[in-house]
């Protein structure tokens, strides 16, 4: 047990993904979207998040497997096509999500260090973080979990000084919602750009055996988590607005937390905030490489990915550690932040509505109510609609992009469970 991952660690490294994913990240995108309404939007995103923990924590806290959503898939509707391309776009979202956080990364830490934000130096900085923590996770989940929860603890106390400080100069006018179309729909369309900033909590999942009393702590982690992030999330929100206008935020969106603590902490805070915005996303960048390579381990051992993702023995052979690490490095070199984030949030969409037609399926034998389950696959699809629509309308590329993943994870499956004729063997008995 001393190995597992106490309720406390898993906690820690589910919050590290989810407030590296967006505060810090893509804040910038969502002030520009939303306006002074984006913290309307958090709360949104959370409740859909919740929406979702409820099959997740009914799932997990019977069907302990690495392979997380994927095993509750392949438990409900077998070893099929669906199940395998979903295998697939769940493996390649923590790929992609470690291109969005090195891009992160590089945007706080270059002006911390007077750098120039040239081409160079961001792939510079993207290259070392992506080493390091996959250096880290090397060591395994004992690790991890203790480096998680120290570095969470870290951010979390920057991010509270930053709200608590920022309070007291607050411009209330900043504050009021706006009620013009275009920011009313901005709120809507931000809450589904933003569900993004919620999905750390499937590591929890991904990690389910590396856990102690997974029965009980899984569904604790991923609730506790949820709220918790949702009280951070709308703070800072509130405290960045209320304090600079939004034509700034929206100039500065690189590193825009570390600009809005200026007018209430002067250099101070925007020192503060860069260290926390630093620490923020390298927790999630820690927990987001454990978390692919789990997956990537755990497919391989089940037959779903190729043999070479496999974890055999350490240094001797190439595994998913090391895969997914490198492939996330070639996409943060290769694409910008905007569009990472859509494809993201529409490719764990598409999970989540599997995953809860799954709990609807197997509600008997892991329980649940029908109707609420019916009512939240009805809110999580139609979420998903308006990103489309957004992307559509807003970021044609961005739509696009999304198209070439599903179509690609779908011709990949195709052809590698036909020609290599695998049978998907998931652990997944239910408790």
């Amino acid at each position: 047990m001393s190995k597992k991952l106490t309720l406390y660690e898993a906690v820690a490294m589910a919050v590290g993904v989810m407030i590296g994913a967006s505060i810090f990240s893509i804040f910038g995108v969502g002030v520009k979207i939303a306006g002074r309404n984006l913290p309307i939007s958090f709360i949104l995103s959370g409740i859909y998040a919740l929406l979702v923990a409820y099959s997740y924590g009914k799932l997990g806290s019977k069907i302990v497997s690495n392979a997380g959503p994927i095993a509750y898939i392949h438990k409900a509707f077998g070893d099929s096509i669906i199940t395998g391309v979903l295998s697939i776009l769940l493996w390649l979202s923590y790929v992609i999500s470690i291109a969005l956080f090195a891009h992160g990364f590089a945007g706080y830490f270059l002006p911390l260090v007077n750098l120039p934000y040239t081409p160079l130096n961001v792939a510079l900085a993207e290259v070392g973080i992506v080493a390091l923590f996959t250096a880290l996770n090397f060591f395994g989940s004992k690790a991890v979990g203790r480096a998680e929860f120290f570095i969470v603890l870290i951010k979390l106390t920057i991010l509270l000084l930053f709200i608590i400080g920022g309070l007291f100069t607050l411009h209330l006018s900043y504050l009021i919602p706006s009620t013009e179309p275009k920011y009313l729909y901005g709120t809507l369309f931000a809450s589904a750009v933003f569900f993004l900033s919620y999905m750390g909590f499937g590591v929890v999942t991904n990690a389910s055996e590396h856990i102690e009393n997974p029965t009980k702590n899984v569904p604790l982690a991923i609730y506790i988590s949820i709220l918790l992030v949702m009280f951070i999330y709308v703070g800072v929100a509130i405290t960045a607005i209320g304090n600079l206008p939004i034509e700034e935020i929206i100039k500065y969106s690189e590193n825009a937390l570390a600009i809005a603590a200026k007018p209430f902490l002067g250099e101070l805070g925007f020192l503060l905030i860069s260290i926390g915005a630093i620490f923020s996303i390298s927790s999630a960048m820690n927990a987001t490489i454990y978390g692919g390579a789990n997956v990537a381990y755990s497919l391989a051992k089940d037959g779903e990915l190729p043999e070479f993702f496999e974890r055999k023995v350490w240094f001797k052979s190439t595994e998913g550690l090391y895969i997914t690490a490198i492939l996330g490095l070639l996409f943060a070199l290769l694409f910008k932040i905007g569009g990472v984030a859509n494809i993201i949030s529409s490719v764990f969409m598409v999970i989540y509505l599997c995953v809860i037609l799954s709990h609807y399926k197997l509600a008997d034998e892991v329980g649940g109510n029908r109707k609420i389950i019916l009512f939240n696959f009805i809110v999580i699809l139609s979420i998903f609609l308006i990103l489309q629509y957004y992307q559509l309308t807003n970021n044609i590329k961005s739509f696009i992009g999304t198209v070439v993943v599903f179509l690609g994870a779908l011709i990949f499956e195709i052809c590698y469970k036909y020609r290599c004729k695998r049978t998907f063997n998931i652990k997944n008995k239910i408790k």
